[in-house]
């Protein structure tokens, strides 16, 4: 996945610059230039984009002035030879300030950033369900119906409400491809859905008829991340 880019700059060596930065970047695409933030509002009219490069003192319309007028923008990082702007900038919700000149480790940075926060917002997006490939089929698996998880050598068995599937993958594919507010790796072994937690006890978990070991140093993220804002002690010594 490429993620879209658009500068916008009106000095031609600057966005020469940011360019060349964007075509050595293997993840980053241009879609778009524009001299000045009037043209860069009539291209978004017509294509979208992850992430505009936006100078600041531009003719006509300064980039604070599009920024404070624009809405649904995608994520912004200035580029600008003048840091004052750049409380301004955060506060109209930019991701990232580059001071001019930009050197293609800071350009990096940022946008390792980016792609970083990007894939994370991917998650959050359609997450209801997953794809796995199990007996020689595509199968659609919602992620409501996952108990928990297991690994097993070069496989992991995904124990559902309803079935078991085998899956060719490993426990880090698994932890890539499931939102974390909701599945959590409680041992190297197993990784389980929060949601079916029906029980705590020592350092195991209770998921329908099923005991998940939970590793001594993670008993605490569990229970703080995931158990502690629904609990309610019965008894005060509990």
């Amino acid at each position: 996945m490429k993620l879209k880019c658009i500068i916008t700059d009106d000095e031609p060596l600057a966005r020469k610059g940011i360019r060349g930065y964007i075509e050595k970047t293997d993840f980053l695409s241009i879609t778009g230039e524009c001299e000045t933030a009037i043209e860069l509002n009539s291209l978004l009219k017509k294509e979208s984009v992850d992430v505009i490069f936006l100078d600041v003192e531009m003719p006509g319309l300064t980039g604070m002035e599009f920024l404070a007028s624009a809405v649904n923008l995608p994520k912004i990082i200035i580029v600008s030879a003048y840091e004052q702007y750049a409380l301004k900038g955060y506060e109209l919700n930019v991701f990232d300030y580059l001071l001019k000149p930009v050197s293609y480790d800071r350009f990096l940075k940022s946008v390792n950033k980016l792609y970083d926060h990007h894939e994370k917002e991917l998650k959050t997006v359609n997450r209801d369900h997953i794809f796995i490939k199990a007996d020689k089929k595509t199968k659609k698996i919602m992620l409501k119906d996952i108990l928990f998880i297991e690994s097993m050598e070069n496989y992991v068995v995904i124990h559902t409400t309803s079935s078991k599937e085998m899956v060719y993958c490993t426990m880090k594919m698994m932890t890539d491809n499931l939102p974390s507010d909701i599945f959590f790796q409680t041992h190297r072994s197993f990784i389980v859905n929060t949601e079916h937690i029906q029980a705590i006890e020592g350092n195991t978990l209770e998921i329908g008829n099923n005991k998940i070991p939970i590793s001594r140093n993670l008993k605490d993220v569990i229970y703080n991340n995931h158990i502690a804002g629904n609990f309610i002690s019965r008894n005060k010594d509990d």
